[in-house]
């Protein structure tokens, strides 16, 4: 049977969160090898790779406060900004990923997306399943969308990817972050900060409590938002599992797709064991 994963690669991986519009190409291509050689290892392989759009997308939306809606000429003028600019990034990231023999297309989610109070409700998802079906891999990203009751919102790969949990029920999902998982503390900053191995109903509330928002500019919530949004879909969803990883440490998405007893960066489960 095949195996279905979501992977995300982050915005703080992908791009320089602390300049805008700058992407690491290399850490893109490197990323790109090592999903290949994955693909070629395991041929029941399957996958949906979602990225976010780092210092792309999120300095133009926060530049116009996107997240909160559009009211005027002015914020709707910036959320076609932060629009091109997301799309500016994944066509970086899909040209590359073309470029080293991976069949990706690109499907631009705010072209079917539906929010309401910055909830996505609705998502065109044909698409993803033909892809899906004729051996392709779909790329979506962090993008904007319109939302019923204020106009317009941003919506996270992993709003994105927790939605089409529901329809396509992947077997796992990998977020593959700046750091090598989820700390009590900025480990950028901190070098002492605590690695919490697993994220359960054990400790979530302490692992909520410690958790201070992102590094760099990151208008959809940083780690505190992506705990959530995995917890809430992992407790719904007992059979699924979610690793928080490095995506800079070189070989380590690919281990992370191929190793089964892939015991790295942060699980996050339903089901205590």
């Amino acid at each position: 049977m095949n195996e279905l994963v979501f992977l995300k690669l982050g915005g703080s991986v992908i791009t320089d969160k602390a300049r805008e519009g700058k992407a690491r190409v290399g850490v893109i291509r490197r990323a790109a090898r090592e999903v290949r050689r994955a693909l070629e290892a395991k041929h029941r392989l399957k996958l949906l790779i979602g990225h976010g759009s780092g210092s792309f997308g999120h300095y133009v939306a926060k530049r116009y406060g996107t997240q909160k809606g559009a009211f005027d000429f002015e914020s709707w003028r910036g959320y076609a900004e932060v629009s091109a600019a997301a799309s500016r990034l994944n066509r970086l990231v899909t040209d590359i990923f073309l470029e080293e023999g991976i069949s990706v297309l690109s499907l631009q989610p705010s072209a079917s997306a539906l929010c309401r109070d910055g909830k996505l409700v609705r998502l065109e998802t044909h698409p993803i399943k033909k892809a899906l079906a004729h051996n392709l891999i779909p790329l979506i990203y962090g993008d904007v969308a319109f939302d019923e009751l204020q106009g317009c919102t941003i919506i996270s790969t992993e709003q994105i990817f927790a939605y089409l949990t529901w329809e396509l029920k992947p077997d796992k999902i990998i977020l593959a972050g700046m750091v090598e998982g989820v700390y009590d503390d900025d480990p950028l900053r901190n070098p002492k900060a605590h690695l919490f191995k697993e994220i359960t109903a054990a400790n979530i509330a302490r692992v909520e409590k410690s958790l201070a928002g992102a590094y760099g500019v990151d208008v959809t919530g940083g780690m505190l938002s992506k705990v959530r949004i995995m917890y809430k879909l992992v407790r719904s969803q007992p059979s699924l599992s979610v690793r928080i990883i490095s995506g800079l440490l070189p070989g380590l998405i690919e281990r992370a797709l191929l190793d089964e007893d892939f015991d790295e960066g942060t699980l996050i489960k339903g089901v205590l064991a």
